[in-house]
């Protein structure tokens, strides 16, 4: 008999238990209970593994359309434990496994010129959105912004901040915004809508991705390979050497992970690296989903689901060439928000694993 457990730890039939002909009264009373009394078929199921009686009362099968209670099936049961030698069945239980998705919601309008980034305000519940606004992610120009959407999709304020040349990741500590703007770390402060600092970071090239973890931001540059970080008003160096690197974020327990040529990768507490997965390679924008899963985006047009063992795609559009950029995560809700870059506009998805 094979068993399948679903994904809710339920547990139903894939293949009949092997009856014999010694077992023909029992087999009676299973499919009686079958079809009158569902609820108690686990039981009688898990009852036929271990007793397999040779003879049952005659009476007890006159009736077929008696609802057996538990009591009189038990008392049946007794009668008969030891009337023959048993003989236990092998069940094979199947492990259901669901297939991870995305399904559309809702698109914003695709006035949000070259949105490079999604951040979503679980205080607010608002969403953050960088434009570029240029073709050029290293052109300084003066010409880019952060707006500001409703979690519906709605353009609250399509210019929330201006003045920014390239803006990219973003991350909210201590009632701050922070974004990386190509050689620059720019400070947000949340309650006036205004820039409140600016940092030129040494030898910076091609800042991208933010995290924030207990009062530190972290950040990335693609182009040098390292991890720098924010805090206490002093910004430092904490990795080098990680080829393309762009997607970061950091777990609860302060665990650092990201992505980069190699694949997704966490740092480990001596600061050496340890790649987890090596098929989901040069990932844009990284969600924690906690259990050792995953989301990781490609800049091309991919979103992947994906942990140590496995990796599932979940989005392709490269064929509609639509780009998924740096993406945003609502955890309550399952909602993953994707910058589509060139599009102009940011598509939220549901995920369902």
């Amino acid at each position: 008999m094979i068993l399948k457990k679903s994904t809710d730890g339920k547990f139903s039939q894939l293949t009949k238990p092997n009856f014999n002909r010694r077992d023909m009264p029992l087999r009676l009373i299973f499919e009686t209970f079958k079809k009158h009394n569902g609820i108690l078929q686990d039981f009688i199921l898990k009852f036929i593994l271990n007793i397999r009686p040779t003879t049952l009362p005659i009476a007890m099968l006159m009736k077929t359309n008696i609802q057996f209670s538990l009591v009189s099936f038990l008392s049946a049961a007794i009668l008969t434990v030891g009337c023959g030698p048993q003989k236990p069945e092998v069940v094979e239980i199947v492990e259901e496994v669901k297939t991870p998705t995305l399904t559309l919601l809702w698109e914003s309008a695709d006035s949000l010129m070259t949105n490079e980034s999604v951040l979503f305000d679980a205080e607010s519940g608002n969403l953050y959105v960088s434009n570029i606004e240029g073709q050029d992610p290293l052109q300084k120009d003066g010409k880019g912004s952060i707006a500001i959407l409703s979690k519906e999709g709605k353009i609250l304020n399509p210019a929330w901040v201006t003045g920014l040349n390239a803006p990219k990741g973003m991350a909210i500590s201590n009632g701050k915004l922070y974004v990386t703007d190509i050689d620059e770390f720019v400070e947000i402060d949340l309650a006036t809508s205004k820039i409140s600092n600016k940092w030129k970071v040494d030898g910076a090239q091609f800042l991208n991705d933010v995290a924030a973890h207990n009062g530190t931001v972290y950040f990335t540059d693609m182009n040098t390979g390292k991890v720098h970080t924010y805090a206490n008003g002093a910004i430092s160096t904490i990795s080098e050497g990680n080829e393309s690197l762009n997607g970061i974020a950091v777990a609860s327990d302060g665990t650092i992970y990201g992505l980069d040529v190699s694949g997704l990768k966490k740092w480990n507490a001596d600061g050496t690296t340890t790649v987890l997965n090596t098929q989901v390679t040069g990932g844009d924008g990284l969600v924690i989903l906690g259990d050792g899963n995953f989301i990781a985006s490609r800049w091309i047009g991919e979103v992947w689901f994906a942990n140590d063992s496995t990796q599932t795609l979940m989005l392709d559009t490269k064929a509609v060439e639509s780009n998924t950029a740096d993406i945003g995560y609502n955890a309550a809700e399952k909602i993953v928000y994707v910058p589509t870059f060139y599009k102009n506009k940011v598509a939220a998805y549901k995920l369902d694993y």
